[in-house]
């Protein structure tokens, strides 16, 4: 496995405009997204409207974006995120593993507040299809 260890995302602002428009696609009332923490699944939203993001992490690991699967993603909270927070996210490619033609990549994000504290890691299992048995 030749990946760099640790892929560094962009810092992100926690904009209330994205809070609330997340909170309307899962259907919560937007009016309290600014008093409450966002949504578990916020996370998402980091990765994927960052300007250094999940696709680019992906490319520096050498995971194929176009053959892969999303085959498992966990969340464990540790502190809650509000409005005005910005968050630092760290990737890193745990492991690989060969099976049955197909290549398993398993994914740790690791995301800390403006203040250094630790408030969630996110798993991602990925599962590459397009593998040559030669």
């Amino acid at each position: 496995m030749n990946a760099p260890k640790d892929f560094l995302f962009e810092p992100f602002l926690i904009d209330i405009g994205k809070v609330k428009g997340f909170a309307k696609a899962l259907g919560l009332e937007t009016e309290f997204a600014t008093h409450i923490a966002v949504p578990p699944t916020y996370f998402t939203v980091i990765d994927y409207w960052n300007d250094r993001g999940f696709y680019q992490m992906l490319e520096e690991f050498n995971i194929p974006s176009n053959d892969v699967l999303h085959g498992e993603q966990s969340y464990e909270y540790k502190e809650d995120v509000f409005v005005g927070d910005t968050i630092f996210a760290k990737g890193r490619l745990v492991n690989s593993l060969h099976k049955n033609n197909k290549i398993f990549y398993f994914l740790e994000t690791v995301y800390t507040n403006q203040m250094k504290i630790e408030v969630a890691i996110s798993r991602a299992t990925l599962i590459e299809l397009k593998v040559d048995s030669a």
